[in-house]
């Protein structure tokens, strides 16, 4: 039987697909850095030579590249102080409120446990001075019992830290070579099989591209529909908490909940005191609910899953899977690479239907 050149190429690069996916597998804790600063450099990569452009390519590679990534690691630790006004606020709210949300925990469910015949004694003077006592703790000790808690030995500091660093080292370098290392890497393709590969590369380029606009879009938007509506029901925190879950969706499901968590605590601690908890609760399933299903039934398949051509089972399963296999950082790049696949699966698909073993 004999096969085309575009089944070779498919099968080649299905070959290549697997070899790197078990390589992922296998080094995943040394590669992560890695993997991560080459995605990122992929993507800032444009904004490089947009930069470069702009000064009529007068200014040095490194200048530009140092520009790109100097902002970028900005807005990385922006989003993630956002986070620091909201526990300033909340941690004195946090000793005021507690006793009293325990009060009123107990008073309501005590009733409606002895409706039921159920006899339920709360001790909540011994919880509340638990409580009390560990949120009056200074943050040296808190800090120590949260390190020893989670585990936090030498090795896995070390790692994080060691990322921490090496991550940016790495996406200054790859920016200075990315166009070079793309050229090295393609020279390993067959001269008969370079016009099928430059293809593929085109459109799965394309792909991703489109990728990044609608997500970017996606989280704009999201961030200033969070932000509106938590501001309407009188949080004080709107803006921080909306601007950081809106901006977090861009990590599916782990964005989403962190920032609803921090709605949620900031609601209850702002209102309980005034109008009670419910209100709280009613703000966070209103904008909440109503920004999933907006995100998932409109935003994320017209700007998203549309331009990629994912179905949103499919969204499931590349994020369960690619999560599976390489953890968080899977999470991360698992819609751009499953958009790369789907490239490859529809040329693999279209060369079997042109092919004499479909027409039998």
């Amino acid at each position: 039987m004999q096969f085309t050149s575009t089944q070779k190429s498919a099968a080649a690069w299905a070959l290549i697909a697997a070899l790197t996916a078990l390589a992922l597998w296998l080094l995943g804790p040394v590669l992560t850095p890695f993997v991560v600063a080459s995605v990122l450099a992929y993507a800032l990569t444009p904004l490089v030579k947009k930069v470069e452009r702009w000064f009529g390519g007068r200014m040095p590679r490194v200048l530009a590249v140092f520009l790109v990534e100097f902002f970028f690691v900005l807005a990385v630790l922006a989003l993630m102080l956002l986070i620091v006004p909201i526990l300033v606020k909340e941690s004195p709210m946090l000793r005021a409120q507690v006793p009293v949300l325990f009060d009123r925990l107990n008073d309501t469910i005590k009733p409606l446990l002895a409706r039921l015949g159920v006899n339920f004694a709360l001790d909540v003077s011994s919880i509340k001075a638990f409580v009390v006592q560990y949120l009056n703790a200074n943050v040296g000790d808190a800090f120590g019992s949260i390190l020893s808690s989670l585990k936090l030995g030498g090795s896995v500091a070390f790692a994080i830290i060691g990322n921490a660093i090496l991550i940016p080292v790495a996406l200054f370098y790859l920016l200075m070579d990315w166009e070079r290392l793309v050229e090295r890497a393609l020279e390993f393709v067959p001269p008969r099989l370079r016009s099928a590969v430059d293809s593929f590369t085109q459109e799965a380029d394309g792909v991703l591209g489109q990728y990044l606009r609608g997500q970017l879009l996606v989280m704009l938007i999201l961030a200033a529909f969070y932000s509106v509506g938590l501001a309407l029901f009188g949080l004080d925190l709107a803006l921080p908490i909306g601007i950081f879950t809106g901006l977090a969706v861009f990590v599916p499901y782990l964005g989403f909940g962190l920032g609803m968590v921090l709605a949620i605590l900031a609601g209850l601690l702002e209102f309980s005191s005034q109008a009670g908890p419910l209100k709280a609760v009613v703000m966070v399933a209103v904008v909440y609910g109503l920004g999933q299903v907006i995100e998932s039934i409109y935003l994320t398949p017209r700007l998203v899953g549309e331009r990629i051509g994912l179905h949103p089972l499919a969204v499931i399963f590349a994020l369960l899977a690619f999560g599976q296999l390489l953890g968080f950082v899977g999470v991360l790049v698992a819609l751009p690479a499953s958009a790369v696949l789907l490239v490859a699966i529809r040329r693999v698909r279209a060369g079997y239907l042109a092919s004499a073993l479909y027409r039998g």
